[in-house]
Parts: structure tokens; C-alpha cells; sequence
């Protein structure tokens, strides 16, 4: 198998026990809106493992918006303790990775990238040359 093979299969079920534990078991208020684990990368030794988040369907207001993201990385390192236990009782590991919470921002650069391409005003379009898919 290709060199970290484990650390991947680790992080995927971290990322799969966090968003049960945010089902059923994480009654957060901070945590009450679309809250989403994009991904989980965990260090070839297992000592770390960084957490995405992704906010999905915050405000339009910038300054809100950033409080929201703020409130909810709070709401994760408080329940670090209570998602560390759980791994360590799910998964059979001798060391159970310290967990790194971090936003996950490419759906807003994405969208940034969308908005930037969008104001250039190039149209879509065909050349001649090009076959339009239809043979006579």
C-alpha cells in the first residue's frame, strides 16, 4: 500500500465518528446552524489530526459572518475532551491524536474565483471550427 495509507483511513474515521458526535451527542447552541466536517488530515506519526470545518448558510454580513465562524472553532475546543474520549473508546488506537480545529475556506474561495471569472465579461462560446455535436 502507498505511504499513508493509515493516516488516511484514521482520518476519515475521525471525520465520521466527529460528524455523529455532532448528531447526537455535541448540544452546542454555538453549533445550531449547518455546521459540516469537510475533511480530517492526521499526521504520518498520529499525533495530530487537523479537523475542517465548513459553515455552511451563515450571513451575508462580513463582520457576522466571521463572529460565527469564531463562535463555532470555540464551540469545538470546548468539546475537544468529549470527541477525544470518543475516539479513543471507537477507534483502538495506543495514542489518540490531539485534535487541531481550522475553517475550511474553499467554497468562499471558490466563490471568490466564480465572482473574479464572472467579472471579466467573457462570454461562452463556440468557434466555427468546433463540431457542434451533430453529423449530417
Amino acid at each position: 500500500m502507498g505511504k499513508g495509507y493509515r493516516q488516511g483511513r484514521l482520518g476519515e474515521e475521525i471525520k465520521k465518528l466527529i460528524g455523529e458526535l455532532l448528531l447526537r451527542e455535541i448540544k452546542d447552541p454555538r453549533l445550531s446552524g449547518l455546521v459540516s466536517i469537510s475533511a480530517v488530515e492526521v499526521t504520518s506519526d498520529g499525533s495530530y489530526a487537523t479537523v475542517y470545518v465548513t459553515v455552511l448558510g451563515s450571513s451575508n454580513d462580513e463582520e457576522t459572518a466571521q463572529k460565527e465562524k469564531e463562535d463555532v472553532l470555540a464551540a469545538f475546543k470546548s468539546a475537544k475532551g468529549l470527541i477525544k474520549r470518543e475516539i479513543g473508546r471507537s477507534i483502538k488506537l495506543r495514542h489518540v491524536p490531539d485534535l487541531i480545529f481550522k475553517m475550511d475556506t474553499s467554497l468562499e474561495y471558490g466563490r471568490h474565483i466564480s465572482k473574479i471569472i464572472g467579472s471579466l465579461g467573457i462570454e461562452n462560446y463556440k468557434s466555427e471550427e468546433e463540431p457542434d455535436g451533430e453529423d449530417e
